[in-house]
């Protein structure tokens, strides 16, 4: 199986969500996010990490670009590419240090840094059904 759907009904049906994402991902570690802006992609990162044993506030990397976190021993990378203006920005963050890291990373705007993504990911679509629900397309790529 190559690609699950999941409907979620509110936030309280987020951490199934978020168990069923990391069970279907598998040995993948990069994970991109794709939905309009508001759509969850931050919020459901959120849970994802909680999911894996993340235990500190997890909160947008908007400004720095990418957060760090530990999680079990292991590390998690979260980013959000948003604001960048080119790809050179990628490159001076050091990009292939984190991708190719061997640890899961999180890629909130993917669209801006699409050439460098690695071969193998889960994409994750948000899809706003209404103001509570959300579709969650997540296919391995």
């Amino acid at each position: 199986m190559n690609s699950i759907k999941i409907e979620v009904n509110g936030l309280p049906e987020l951490e199934k969500a978020a168990k069923q994402i990391v069970t279907f991902a598998g040995e993948e570690q990069i994970f991109i996010f794709d939905g309009e802006m508001g759509a969850g992609k931050t919020t459901l990162i959120k849970s994802l990490a909680k999911a894996l044993g993340v235990t500190e506030v997890v909160t947008s990397p908007t400004f720095s670009i990418v957060n760090e976190y530990e999680a079990n021993g292991y590390i998690i990378y979260h980013f959000d590419f948003y604001r960048i203006k080119n790809l050179q920005e990628a490159y001076d963050i050091g990009y292939e240090e984190y991708f190719y890291s061997g640890n899961k990373c999180f890629i909130e705007w993917p669209a801006k840094i699409e050439s460098l993504i690695p071969e193998h990911y889960i994409k994750i679509e948000i899809n706003v059904i209404n103001e509570n629900t959300r579709l969650l397309s997540v296919s391995k790529n």
